[in-house]
Order: structure tokens, then C-alpha cells, then sequence
């Protein structure tokens, strides 16, 4: 699984960790959506921090830190702006593709795509990771070690097979991992330390405020699993845990990865797998804990709200096999920006 950085109280220590965590998701998003929910929106993070953002509304690329705007006016973000212009027609087209290949009807689904790597500061040690999300599910992954594509759905087969044989992107692949990557993690890195050591840890410990999450209970139907779905809130650390008529409850309770929003703020989920009849007989809650704060949702039916309507990051739990990487950038190579991973179409 993903290993996503943050640190929570020790504001002084946040620029001097070991492991750091470049990635950049890609959402696409098809039919009737909430109001201010873009059809498409691409954020890059940096040790679980934001650092840019494009949106299918805004059409353009925005620095979302303030150590970014000198970046934001070179060639290179010109260029990621045309990128993510270009993917978000690409996403659209492959939503379609899907609903078709899983035989849906065109509600609300949405086609996604997180990839990045880990470096160790120390060891220079990295490890690459590309995944691919379909309607909240895993569909296909990168092994990087193999550098081939894995599905674990039926309907990924016929992209798997595909895109395995397409060895230049693959081999443009290998170079990003094994080089580019790291890199552009490294220059992000230095252009944020230098900017903190302006500014003072005064100013960075204005930027971490905290927020409270909002929780929902969610279900596709009656038969179904329940999801508490906590999102919007910062620091990262949350605790969610499930009771049965006031007592601890952690049989048949899957709990999900912690994630970034594109606000900066973070999503984390616990799902329980109930009979329907479990839930008439007893009672159940799940509490959500942060900074100080106790959330409680009672499980009704007047409470749980139908899962359709809201869109999420995927469950990045499939399994991948990742190796480690000493990263030897050369500085004679044309290095590939960080958005321009992109020449994916399913057909």
C-alpha cells in the first residue's frame, strides 16, 4: 500500500523528514455531480501537502503554495498546464469507455489515477507507485518492479493487455521512475526549504490550522456494506471506530486508507459489513475522533445516505509489488515533467 508522510504536532521538525511522498491524482468525473465538483481536477502533493491544482472549470494550473509562483512562471508549467488540458479529454473519453465495458448506465462514475513515489532523503532509496481507480475500485495498477500492468477486475484485461504492449510508454515509464521522479520530488523540496527558512517556523505554523471532519454514513443499498466516511479535516491523524450497542465492534470492519482532498484537507473511511437484520436487532455507531474532537453517527436509515451522490478517491488497497530504487539522476537527460505521464487512452 501507499505510504502517505505527515507529521502532526511537531511543526519545527516538518521540513527535515527522512521519507518525503511526490504524487500527483488525476479525477475524472462523469454525469449529474454536486454543484462546485468539476468533471476533471488534477492535484500534485508533496509530502501530503498541495502544491498545485487544475480544474476542468478553471482551466488552468495554480500554485497552491506560495514557494511555488516563481515555478508557476517557467516553461515547464506552461507546458503541465497543456497537459492536464489534454488529460482531461482523455479521462472523459475513457469514463465512457467503461460504462460501456461494465455495462452501466451513464450515472455518476468516476475514472482515476495516482501515481508518485517515496524517496528516502537518507538512503536515496525510491519506490514507484501507479494506480488506477474505476467507480471507487481498484482497476488496473504498474507493478514497477516488473514493469508490467495487473487488473483485478474482469473488465481491466483488455487495457492490461494493451497497454503491456506498448513498450515505449512503458520504457518512458522505467525513466521516470528510476530518475525523474525523484527529482522533481528533490527540486520541490528545495524550493519549499528555502521558502521556510524566509519565512520562519512562525509562518508555517499559521498555514496548519486545524479542521473538523464531516462525517457521513453511506450505502449503495439496503444489502449492502455501510461506509463512515469522514472527510474535510487537517491534521491527517484520525481515529474511526465502530460500536455495537456501546461496546468496541471491530468484527466484519475493513478501514480504509487515509487520502488527500484537493483542498489540502484528507479523507478516511471504515466500512462495516452488516446483515440488514443485524441492524434492526442492535445498535450502531461509529465515532470519529480528531484533535480533540468525538463525532458520533447512530446507524438509521434516515441517517445513512445513498453512496451515489458523493464521488471519492479509490481504495488503494490492491496489492503491488515495488523495489527499491538509487536514483542517479544525470543532468544530461531531458527530464519528464511530473503531469506529463499521461498518453493513457483505454480504446
Amino acid at each position: 500500500s501507499i505510504a502517505w508522510i505527515f507529521v502532526r504536532n511537531e511543526v519545527h521538525h516538518f521540513f527535515h523528514l527522512q521519507s518525503h511522498t511526490f504524487t500527483t491524482l488525476y479525477t475524472g468525473i462523469n454525469g449529474h455531480t454536486i454543484a462546485g465538483i468539476p468533471e476533471f481536477s488534477a492535484v500534485t502533493t508533496l509530502d501530503g501537502r498541495q502544491i498545485d491544482y487544475y480544474d476542468s472549470e478553471i482551466k488552468e494550473l495554480i500554485p497552491r503554495q506560495d514557494w511555488m509562483k516563481e515555478f508557476a512562471s517557467t516553461d515547464t508549467w506552461k507546458q503541465d498546464t497543456e497537459i492536464r488540458q489534454q488529460v482531461q479529454q482523455i479521462y472523459k473519453n475513457n469514463i465512457h469507455v467503461l460504462i460501456e465495458r461494465f455495462n452501466q448506465s451513464h450515472g455518476v462514475h468516476t475514472y482515476q489515477r495516482m501515481y508518485g513515489c517515496d524517496w528516502d532523503d537518507q538512503t536515496g532509496a525510491s519506490e514507484g507507485f501507479n494506480q488506477y481507480g474505476y467507480d471507487g475500485e481498484d482497476y488496473v495498477a504498474l507493478d514497477v518492479k516488473l514493469l508490467r500492468y495487473i487488473t483485478p477486475v474482469q473488465q481491466g484485461i483488455i487495457t492490461v493487455l494493451k497497454w503491456n504492449n506498448d513498450r515505449a510508454q512503458l520504457e518512458l515509464l522505467r525513466q521516470y521512475y528510476q530518475h525523474e521522479c525523484v527529482h522533481w520530488s528533490k527540486h520541490f523540496l528545495t524550493l519549499r526549504n528555502v521558502d521556510v527558512e524566509r519565512r520562519g517556523s512562525l509562518s508555517l505554523r499559521n498555514v496548519l490550522c486545524s479542521t473538523t471532519p464531516e462525517v457521513s454514513l453511506l450505502q449503495k443499498d439496503p444489502s449492502s456494506p455501510v461506509e463512515c466516511h469522514a472527510t474535510g479535516f487537517y491534521p491527517s491523524a484520525v481515529t474511526i471506530i465502530w460500536l455495537r450497542n456501546g461496546q468496541d465492534h471491530d468484527e466484519d470492519v475493513d478501514l480504509g486508507e487515509l487520502l488527500p482532498n484537493v483542498d489540502g484537507t484528507f479523507q478516511k473511511s471504515s466500512t462495516l459489513n452488516i446483515r440488514p437484520e443485524e441492524s434492526k436487532k442492535n445498535q450502531y455507531v461509529c465515532v470519529v475522533e480528531h484533535e480533540g474532537n468525538t463525532i458520533q453517527k447512530i446507524l438509521t436509515e434516515d441517517e445513512i445516505k445513498t453512496r451515489e451522490l458523493f464521488f471519492f478517491f479509490f481504495n488503494f488497497g490492491m496489492i503491488q509489488n515495488v523495489i527499491l530504487i538509487l536514483c542517479n539522476s544525470s543532468a544530461s537527460k531531458k527530464l519528464i515533467s511530473s503531469s506529463s505521464l499521461y498518453q493513457f487512452p483505454i480504446q
